[in-house]
């Protein structure tokens, strides 16, 4: 057989990929669009939803601004289509699982998508923690710390990208366990050795929390606690899960290929 004839034979597995590939990332754009066709008409609901926390801080008779002409727009816009990623985000997770599950054994599927899912939660956890516990708290001492005679009025495009920073550290902030387990499942190291390294997670927390949040003491340690707490707790949990070993890779390797002969 001549190499022209090899050639479609070889690429064919790859392009099938691609295409697949090519399918789901339309499908997941396709659900962002759809979830943001339905919310954009209460698009100037959900930024005073997120403003809420600042708002009850201003002084009476200050409120936000917009320094830029196109900013009444966007902005709503801009939170709008991060509000529609958020909602979507579980079926863009399935889409993930659905594209990678063919190559997994079935040991990591049993343990993968458990962990999709706990990781969704986790990530809705943080932004909501950060909604009602670090806002109310960094609002409060930024609009009380204003010097006499300054009135406190925020531009609406700086105050969103304040938020969603903070939204965005927290989410991953709260990730911290599903990293600290699939460590300890893939073998890099275990519950025992994340122990002894707690003083520098501590420390590295705390360094964590000082580059993502605002220059202020609170906003640190709220991030900084919680990620502690989190790290902690994927050392509890880690230690009911078995790291992933060689001659567990050959056996089930030996029965998908047992499984298949006698399909």
């Amino acid at each position: 057989m001549s190499q022209d004839e090899q050639g479609p034979e070889v690429e064919q597995p790859l392009v099938a990929h691609l295409i697949e590939l090519r399918d789901r990332l339309l499908r997941a754009l396709l659900a962002v669009l759809v979830v943001f066709g339905g919310l954009f008409y209460f698009a100037n609901d959900i930024y005073s939803f997120i403003a809420q926390p600042l708002k009850k801080f201003l002084p009476e008779g200050a409120s936000m601004i917009a320094t830029e002409v196109a900013s009444p727009f966007l902005t709503p816009f801009k939170m709008t289509l991060f509000a529609s990623v958020l909602v979507a985000l579980p079926f863009l997770l399935y889409q993930i699982w659905s594209f990678v599950a063919p190559a997994l054994y079935r040991k990591e599927k049993r343990l993968v998508l458990p962990l999709l899912v706990s990781s969704v939660l986790l990530f809705y956890a943080g932004m909501a923690f950060a909604y009602f516990v670090v806002f109310p708290l960094v609002f409060g001492f930024f609009t009380s710390a204003a010097p006499e005679g300054v009135t406190v009025m925020t531009d609406m495009g700086r105050y969103l990208d304040f938020v969603l920073k903070l939204f965005f550290a927290f989410g991953c902030a709260f990730e911290i366990p599903i990293a600290t387990i699939l460590l300890i499942w893939s073998g890099v190291t275990d519950s025992a050795s994340l122990a002894k390294k707690r003083p520098y997670v501590i420390v590295g927390c705390f360094v964590v929390g000082m580059l993502l949040t605002p220059p202020d003491v609170i906003s640190q340690s709220l991030l900084a606690v919680p990620m502690w707490l989190l790290f902690e707790a994927g050392i509890f949990f880690g230690r009911f899960v078995r790291p992933t070993t060689a001659e567990d890779d050959d056996e089930l390797e030996q029965n998908d290929s047992g499984h298949a002969d006698l399909k």
